[in-house]
């Protein structure tokens, strides 16, 4: 008999929140559980070292190291992933992880039983990898369960410099064109229309609080009905590392955001329980997914860049869209970085270099001849 998982939540956090949080220590118990005995001291200290999301990255990618090391090498004689032993982990060099990180992972196959998958990994992804297995071998010697750290022989994995120019993001009139064709329907195709006047309210409050606020996508769609307080003019969002944060709620957003919920979005008693307090609803009344949100967004960036819809952007362009035309309006950096909730402000900067010739712009308005220029003139 299946048991209904029931949340006890005693925390000021809505449901939808503390679900996902569950749902990720869930994922985080299964692959601990499936993982050699000698780890879990290890997976305390992820615990309360990292957040969650971050947990279960790492955990994943030592689980994938494990079944690498059980399938291709012979590194153990375990033959599933608990039956690894500490003294086969004590005797991998340097060189054995070198070998996984530089030619298994950047290339690897996978047979099902139709088909033969090649997966590829990037320098990025990679360098996660690395960074997961760091931190296991770290600990391990730290706590006395291995000899040697042996994280000093690891491999430098280089990760590009990012450069402003290569920054993908909206101009202010392709954003006019992206809220008008949201608007009008113009654009779309016939098939499209027939959802669009469906959901047009709907897409036209995600659209422009992503471009005003450069919100996350995660932060997007967890927002509820509740978060908004209307009299205060602010609204609340659960960022990155479980911090809550009070966003300062403008008129154009509380406009569409009631425009939606007074005529669009569906009566309360026509929406499951599980649902009743999601702002943004799918025409199933259920929250919107993740997916329809990518999909919605590329779609209108397309139409406003009139280019096809497969390379239309995705809404972390639109968070770039945000970052740049606020810089471009005039606000600093610094309060930018605070808007958007960037680790560092050198983040930040890089959309500032998106402000074109603004040294010569200001240069140009700082004349302190001014009235001697005029005269030679």
């Amino acid at each position: 008999m299946n048991k209904t998982l029931k949340i006890h939540n005693k925390s000021d956090k809505p449901y939808n929140i503390v679900l996902k949080e569950n749902n990720l220590i869930e994922k985080c118990i299964k692959l601990e559980n499936e993982l050699p005995d000698f780890m879990k001291d290890f997976f305390i200290y992820l615990k309360s070292a990292v957040v969650t999301s971050t947990r279960l990255a790492y955990i994943e990618d030592i689980s994938f190291f494990c079944k690498y090391l059980i399938s291709e090498t012979n590194l153990t004689k375990a033959k599933t992933l608990k039956d690894i032993t500490i003294d086969e982990f004590d005797n991998i060099k340097a060189r054995d992880i070198n070998l996984f990180l530089g030619d298994y992972c950047s290339r690897y196959y996978k047979k099902t039983e139709k088909d033969v998958l090649i997966f590829e990994n990037h320098n990025r992804a990679l360098a996660r990898k690395k960074s997961s297995l760091s931190s296991l071998f770290k600990f391990l010697y730290r706590n006395e369960q291995i000899k040697q750290n042996i994280t000093d022989g690891f491999n430098p994995i280089k990760l590009p410099k990012p450069q402003p120019d290569a920054i993908k993001r909206l101009e202010v009139d392709e954003v006019a064109k992206m809220l008008d064709a949201v608007e009008t329907g113009e654009g779309l195709t016939e098939k499209e229309k027939i959802y669009w006047k469906k959901t047009k309210l709907r897409d036209k409050a995600i659209l422009i609080l992503f471009v005003t606020y450069g919100l996350r996508l995660s932060e997007l769609r967890e927002l509820n009905i509740s978060s908004f307080n209307f009299s205060r003019g602010e609204f609340k969002i659960f960022r990155k590392r479980g911090k809550e944060v009070l966003m300062p709620l403008n008129k154009t957003c509380e406009l569409v955001i009631k425009n939606y919920i007074n005529n669009e979005r569906p009566n309360s008693e026509l929406i499951d329980d599980e649902h009743k307090d999601a702002l943004f609803l799918s025409l199933q009344n259920k929250r919107i997914t993740i997916r329809a949100i990518r999909e919605l967004v590329k779609k209108y960036t397309s139409i406003a860049m009139q280019i096809s819809r497969k390379n239309g952007y995705s809404p972390h362009k639109l968070r770039a869209t945000s970052a740049t035309s606020l810089i471009q309006y005039g606000f600093s950096i610094y309060d930018v970085q605070n808007l958007l909730d960037h680790d560092n402000v050198t983040t930040t900067q890089l959309y500032a270099a998106h402000k074109k010739n603004v040294k010569r712009e200001i240069v140009k308005n700082f004349e302190w001849l001014d009235d001697e220029i005029k005269n030679e003139d």
